[in-house]
């Protein structure tokens, strides 16, 4: 898929949690966004702050089709992703996209399909659910996070299917972990995607081998270029390592060397 450098133009900024921001982005020409697909990403730069030297990585959230514009949920954790979320309606910012490769979806539209999403790893789950709700399947969606607070989109979510919680606090849904929720022990799934902390991503593929299903993973390794020159997310694999920004991020878990 061919790669942009674009200016692209902030028409909202909203503040979803103290932690988190969503920002929506539409071309500066009015001219048609350049495909991408869910799990892809974007390489951001960060104007104005003295620390901020490289781009940052921010996963593709959704693309609304009817207002031209791109979505990109950030997590405030450096001085570049709380620089970024001060930016206006209005202003530009520069970008490379889409990066990466993107989610494998099975031929058989009676597949039963589960997301799960924690954290700030729910962010791709809500494009994919989209794109499988429009080709005709019924994807779940299992959001896991610390407290109520932190569930992040459930509106965005709830239009595209089913969606259950875990909260490690029990103020919503099920208290516990994701890989603890019933919707799990009840159902049998032929495809798990998941997003979200290392540890939560390895426990849930180490469920998806015990029960046999397949399940695809979206690595969150440092990606500092985001075209595999800079080999700083490096990542063991039966092909040896490779880098996840430019082989992934999406890799089904069979490729991973994870000891699970």
């Amino acid at each position: 898929m061919k790669k942009y450098i674009l200016d692209l133009k902030v028409t909202e900024n909203l503040r979803l949690h103290t932690n988190y921001v969503l920002l929506k982005f539409t071309t500066v020409d009015g001219s048609s966004l350049p495909p991408m697909a869910p799990g892809q990403f974007a390489e951001v730069r960060v104007d104005g702050s003295p620390t901020t030297f490289l781009r940052r990585p921010i996963s593709i959230n959704y693309i609304d089709m009817d207002n031209n514009e791109l979505w990109l949920l950030i997590q405030l954790v450096g001085d570049g992703t709380k620089k970024l979320s001060t930016v206006s309606p209005g202003q530009t910012v520069n970008m490379v996209l889409p990066l990466g490769n993107t989610f494998t979806i099975p031929e058989d539209k009676a597949s039963q399909l589960i997301l799960i999403g924690g954290g700030i790893g729910t962010a791709p789950m809500l494009y994919l659910g989209y794109e499988l709700k429009q080709q005709g399947y019924n994807p779940i969606f299992l959001l896991g996070a610390r407290s109520a607070t932190d569930i992040l989109q459930l509106k965005e979510f709830k239009t595209l299917g089913d969606v259950f919680i875990t909260t490690e606090d029990g103020t919503l849904g099920e208290k516990g972990y994701v890989t603890q929720h019933s919707v799990l022990i009840e159902n049998k799934f032929d495809k798990i995607y998941t997003c979200g902390p290392k540890p939560m991503m390895m426990a849930i593929a180490k469920y998806a081998k015990t029960h046999n299903i397949d399940c695809e993973v979206s690595l969150e390794n440092n990606m500092a270029c985001g075209v595999g020159a800079c080999l700083c997310c490096v990542e063991k694999t039966t092909e040896g390592h490779i880098c996840v920004c430019k082989e992934g991020p999406i890799f089904n878990i069979n490729k991973l060397l994870w000891q699970i």
